[in-house]
């Protein structure tokens, strides 16, 4: 039996795994970057090694680290949790030269199945359906796509996780596609290799989890819907599909246990599917190693698949035969991903100001952080998985919805307002959703959480905001007395002014005593008074009625205030903060003859040249960030005057990337 592992990852799968090997009485060996150095992985394993400083392909990508990191601390196995390393056949040959058990399957079934177009090739002989495809080089491609009729969609062979995937609907965008995806292929993967197949209208994307021995059984834990995704990547996973008849059920999950026999897999692993809207099914890939969605499986069939692969590895046959396996209610899993839906789903790192994780019946949260932190460019934006359990979908819905109204993170953008818009639609609810939803209905997403946040009186948030600051915190005023007792010491109070996400609004301090005061805003009278506050919360009055606000703070004077499920960035003007007498370098240089990045990330590629003209719009440098290619486009017709970055450079928000000559 294994008795110590070296988890080869970090953020919320690291965690996930110490747990069970925690249970399991397994010793656990942390790795982890010097930006990493204060992670919740780090913390929970017994051991810890740092492998480097920050980039990934000197620290999680570095086999022969992680191998040193792994042997010097006298582990016995690895576990190497999903990405980085997950799937690749030359770490798993590390691992068994340096006497390591590799918690996953075998070399071979990772080379034939981690490549798309040896995995479909296989499974086309084992009777499986697979989509119509084409493999070959650039030019090949471009000649026999116009064969299959587009839309297409463009994939990296060696490809995961919705990286290098394109749908294209033109033969004239199609070189292009290719070029872009085959940069992103070998950056992602060291593989440029690319193929097409079929694209199918508005398809399903199923699932099934299997688990293998090395005695050749194989049985399937059910399915999981994961139709909902943006880029490809998916955002709301669920088990069982509301999709799935019962005998279409039975019939994919038969489907996915004969391609695992036939590979002979031995570990966890999951065949995915897309179902067109008859109920076809057809192979899409399979993923060897646990997937990021695995807790809604875990959810409904009781089962710790974590536990399962170490026992796997350890030589055991599987403790669970096929007839013992049920799906117990209904599980939904949402991704936190820092991401501004509002503006494309622009990566969005930086600091957390506040992180308050829900906490109710059915709840789970997987994560790698255990409070408000700084969240890095250089990894993937996933915070959290939040997974909920209900004896039914509509229970498990409400539970979800409920929940995420509890979860609260301010600072930077985040996707929780998406996800709670979302499962508010009609489409979410009856289930008519497909791989497509969010390129259908996320500009109808947007408008709506955009007029539910307009139509919050105004008032609320303001007179909370000022109740807040006037009540001891960041108020300029002596001791922690209230306004209502030491008003007269600053007279500038009877008239503050507030910053509401960038427009300005001007109140009035009519009257007040002990315990009220009455405020003018926008031209009425408001009597308000506080009556709670906490850390984070805000409780008060206006008008006889209550209200709660969820806070917190910045460096900067900013509070960032949670409102009826919306956030509102406020600020005094009428309070100077020290930091806004400090230079703002970026508002310097991000005129419209210099170019910035929206994020910090690297530049992957320029397009340009210094002296070249360029039209409005251009593509100028494509910047990497969050494991996203994010191109930089010219605000302004004119000539590139001159270039201050090279590729591979790591930048920030601040830095001037580009500086233009405008022309009329």
């Amino acid at each position: 039996m294994i008795k110590k592992i070296l988890v080869a990852n970090r953020g919320e799968i690291a965690v996930r795994i110490i747990r069970t090997a925690k249970k399991m009485d397994i010793l656990t060996v942390a790795v982890y970057s010097e930006t990493d150095r204060d992670s919740l992985h780090i913390t929970l394993a017994d051991e810890s090694f740092c492998i480097g400083e920050a980039e990934l392909s000197e620290t999680y990508l570095n086999i022969p680290r992680i191998i040193e990191a792994a042997t010097n601390t006298h582990c016995d196995a690895v576990h190497p949790g999903y990405g980085f390393l997950a799937e690749n056949p030359a770490f798993v040959d590390a691992c068994d030269q340096a006497g390591l058990v590799f918690i996953g399957p075998d070399k071979r079934s990772m080379h034939v199945m981690g490549n798309k177009i040896e995995s479909r090739e296989f499974v086309v002989k084992t009777g499986v359906p697979v989509t119509a495809g084409i493999t070959g080089t650039k030019e090949t491609l471009i000649k026999r796509a116009r064969t299959l009729g587009f839309p297409v969609l463009l994939k990296a062979a060696a490809g995961g996780g919705g990286k290098g995937m394109k749908i294209v609907y033109a033969e004239n965008e199609l070189e292009e596609a290719i070029e872009a995806t085959s940069r992103q292929a070998k950056s992602y993967f060291a593989d440029e290799t690319v193929y097409i197949e079929k694209f199918i209208e508005e398809p399903r994307h199923i699932e099934v989890q299997i688990l293998g021995d090395h005695s050749g059984n194989v049985i399937h834990l059910f399915e999981r819907e994961c139709s909902i995704q943006r880029r490809y990547q998916k955002i709301i996973e669920e088990s069982p599909s509301p999709t799935l008849s019962g005998e279409v059920r039975t019939r994919i999950c038969e489907a996915a246990v004969k391609i695992g026999k036939e590979i002979g897999y031995s570990s966890a692993g999951t065949i995915e599917f897309l179902v067109d809207r008859d109920l076809n099914f057809y192979f899409l890939e399979m993923n060897t190693r646990i997937q990021v969605e695995h807790p809604v499986t875990e959810m409904v069939t009781g089962i710790d698949i974590v536990e399962e692969q170490i026992l796997i590895a350890s030589g055991k046959k599987l403790r669970i035969r096929q007839k013992e396996i049920c799906q117990h209610g209904h599980a939904i899993e949402c991704r936190i991903y820092a991401e501004d839906p509002m503006n494309s789903f622009l990566p969005s790192p930086g600091k957390m100001t506040l992180y308050v994780e829900p906490e109710s019946e059915g709840i789970r949260i997987d994560t790698g952080i255990s409070g408000k932190t700084e969240i890095m460019s250089l990894f993937d934006p996933m915070i959290s998985k939040l997974i909920v359990w209900g004896e039914t979908r509509e229970v498990a819905t409400a539970r979800m919805k409920e929940a995420l109204e509890g979860y609260h993170i301010h600072g930077i953008k985040t996707n929780l307002s998406y996800l709670k818009q979302l499962l508010k639609s009609r489409e979410f609810t009856s289930n008519a959703i497909s791989t497509r939803f969010c390129d259908l209905h996320t500009e109808q997403l947007i408008s709506a959480i955009a007029s539910g946040k307009e139509n919050i009186p105004k008032y609320i948030p303001v007179i909370g905001f000022l109740l807040y600051t006037l009540n001891g915190i960041n108020s300029g005023l002596p001791g922690n007395k209230s306004l209502w007792e030491t008003i007269g010491y600053w007279r500038d109070l009877m008239r503050p002014v507030v910053l509401v996400d960038g427009t300005e609004h001007h109140l009035t301090l009519m009257k007040y005593d002990d315990v009220k005061g009455v405020v003018e805003f926008l031209g009425r009278n408001y009597e308000a008074g506080a009556w709670i506050r906490d850390d984070h919360k805000a409780g008060f009055e206006i008008d006889g009625r209550k209200y709660s606000l969820v806070l917190s703070e910045d460096g900067d004077g900013n509070t960032h205030l949670n409102c009826d499920g919306h956030i509102f960035t406020m600020k005094r003007l009428d309070h100077l903060v020290e930091s806004h007498l400090q230079v703002d370098f970026e508002h310097m240089v991000t005129g419209k003859d210099y170019v910035t990045s929206p994020m910090p990330g690297k530049v992957i590629k320029i397009n340009v040249s210094e002296g070249e003209s360029v039209k409005k719009g251009s593509v100028l440098l494509i910047i990497e960030a969050m494991k996203m290619e994010n191109s930089i486009l010219s605000p302004v017709k004119g000539i590139v005057d001159k270039i201050n970055v090279s590729v591979n450079d790591r930048v920030e928000v601040s830095n001037p990337l580009i500086h233009l000559i405008e022309e009329s």
